[in-house]
């Protein structure tokens, strides 16, 4: 059942089943299906694809030819009833592709809140993403990929399925990730390497000359020293006693499985 009060083309297709929201407006040829979920004030372009179970937060902007919630790209997927939902004040621009989750999985993919896909990015099953992120043209997420707040990924950027980037990380156009990127952290090259601390990133979203200081000598604890990620800890524990920015990175590697991007 659609809400009233929307905009809708008179050659979209939208199924009885979804729930489309006040102030939608939906462009021709754009076709909506069964379980999906638009909220409020959502512009949807034409040519859009929406499959579900989807659900679509509000005021988000996705432009022509995108295919969003379809099935995943992964041999072992048979059909499973699975799911993907975005947050508010996404920017999808044209021809992005997020497909729905896999049972291996949580059977999700999740996008957070005021994230911006530039044209042709990529986000695979059982991806989570984060707010406040930039994804450039081409941009390509793996299965499984974490990533968290405020990251920036370059054009034609790629990360391997099971890939992890902290909040705050830069990764730089036509970097390949095979390995973790831990916060704050830039990452660049075939495969990628660390580069820095993304200061002028953290002094632009309002972090502290301090806090950006403790960060980049965590920095050079964690890739400098010749340590292995189970020695420099003690010491990041040290340093996020008079600076919990710190603490981000101590996490993240805490939880590392695959081992992250080395120098």
């Amino acid at each position: 059942m659609t809400e009233q009060s929307a905009k809708i083309h008179e050659t979209a297709i939208v199924h009885p089943s979804a729930k489309i929201g006040k102030g939608v407006e939906i462009g021709p040829w754009t076709l909506i299906g069964a379980d999906v979920e638009i909220g409020d004030n959502c512009w949807i372009g034409p040519h859009v694809v929406i499959k579900g179970p989807t659900r679509i937060g509000e005021r988000n902007h996705i432009f022509q030819f995108c295919s969003i919630g379809e099935d995943c790209q992964d041999k072992k997927y048979t059909g499973e009833l699975t799911r993907l939902e975005i947050g508010d004040d996404n920017v999808i621009r044209e021809s992005c592709t997020f497909h729905r989750g896999t049972s291996q999985d949580e059977s999700l993919t999740q996008v957070g809140s005021r994230n911006l896909f530039m044209v042709n990015v990529h986000v695979a099953h059982d991806c989570r993403i984060g707010s406040d992120c930039i994804f450039a043209n081409n941009a390509t997420l793996a299965g499984h990929v974490h990533i968290g707040s405020h990251v920036i990924f370059g054009g034609h950027a790629a990360i391997h399925q099971f890939g992890r980037v902290g909040s705050h990380a830069f990764i730089a156009g036509c970097a390949a990730l095979n390995k973790d990127v831990p916060p704050y952290v830039m990452a660049a090259g075939l495969y990628a390497k660390p580069f820095g601390v993304n200061s002028e990133g953290l002094r632009r979203r309002g972090f502290s000359p301090e806090a950006i200081s403790a960060i980049k000598k965590a920095y050079k604890i964690i890739f400098r020293s010749g340590k292995t990620v189970a020695d420099v800890l003690p010491e990041l524990e040290a340093l996020n006693v008079q600076q919990s920015e710190v603490g981000p990175m101590i996490e993240f590697l805490k939880t590392n499985e695959r081992g992250i991007i080395r120098a």
